[in-house]
């Protein structure tokens, strides 16, 4: 939904732009000319005369009214939507509320999974409901270039970051996915 509202945000700012240079070049042009003369980029004279003739009770006045309607609740759920995501913490006392960005969650696991001996790097992403860490280790019994077992580094991996998730007051535990894959040269 982010990406929708980054892609919409300036489509119609500069639709509104747009439409503002369009009704400054109008009123210098009307300022400038005679009124009784057409628009210079838009045939006002002729809209006006056009909706000088549409009453309340035009059979097009309710399908365009809806429309609007349906296009601006489809823009606000759009932006209701796309908000940041928080993941919460337990609340230290009643009334208080503690949540952290998934920025935050990863470089925390970011930190404790690099931290491990067997690990050379490592990236992680995190979301509300999920950490992935794509480590990058020496696998046991692994000689200079040997692709040995990944195993060892993976489970080594999870547990690091299931300890830090039993010390971190997390409401909702996310799940974890770990990928392992062995580095090659020496330690």
């Amino acid at each position: 939904m982010r990406a929708l509202v980054r892609v919409l945000a300036p489509l119609l700012g500069l639709g509104l732009a747009a439409v503002g240079a369009i009704a400054v070049i109008e009123v210098v042009a009307a300022w400038a000319r005679p009124p009784a003369g057409p628009g210079l980029v838009v045939p006002w004279a002729g809209w006006r005369s056009v909706l000088a003739e549409v009453t309340w009770q035009h059979q097009l006045v309710a399908p365009v009214a809806i429309g609007v309607a349906v296009a601006g609740l489809l823009l606000a759920l759009i932006g209701i939507m796309a908000r940041r995501a928080a993941i919460r913490l337990a609340e230290p006392a009643p009334g208080v509320t503690v949540v952290t960005s998934p920025r935050v969650l990863a470089r925390l696991v970011g930190r404790r999974v690099r931290a491990a001996d067997d690990v050379a790097a490592a990236s992680v992403t995190a979301s509300g409901r999920t950490v992935t860490i794509r480590a990058e280790g020496w696998a046991s019994g692994a000689g200079p270039g040997a692709p040995g077992d990944l195993t060892a580094l993976r489970r080594d991996v999870r547990e690091r970051v299931d300890q830090l998730f039993d010390e971190l007051p997390l409401v909702h535990r996310p799940r974890v996915s770990v990928g392992a894959r062995a580095r090659r040269g020496p330690r």
